[in-house]
């Protein structure tokens, strides 16, 4: 598949992915840094993982991939607020296993 696909049908799942994620911390009031951090985060996640071609199951893949461009967020959070990384693994869990779901699945469609 042509690579500049991937990169569309990766930015297109990473926006729905990042939506889904800003909405709840809409709602929760968070500040506006917090939700953009997030929204790009899936866009990148989505670029990512429509793009990586590995040997593995697409929903482990999205979650692997989801998970090591989490950590590093995942320290400058837990380190001050611990108890805040259980939704944020909750939805990263979620969300990237998707991510690797939807890629892969319109991947072999378009």
């Amino acid at each position: 598949m042509n690579t500049s696909k991937k990169i569309i049908i990766g930015l297109l799942v990473g926006i729905v992915m990042g939506i889904i994620d800003v909405i709840p911390m809409i709602i929760q009031k968070l500040t506006w840094d917090a939700n953009l951090s997030a929204f790009t985060m899936w866009i990148v996640i989505g670029i990512i993982v429509s793009l990586i071609d590995i040997k593995l199951n697409s929903i482990i893949k999205g979650i692997l991939f989801g998970f090591l461009i989490i950590a590093p967020i995942a320290i400058l959070i837990g380190w001050k607020q611990p108890v805040m990384l259980i939704p944020i693994f909750s939805m990263t869990f979620i969300l990237s296993g998707l991510t690797g779901f939807l890629t892969t699945m319109l991947n072999k469609k378009f």
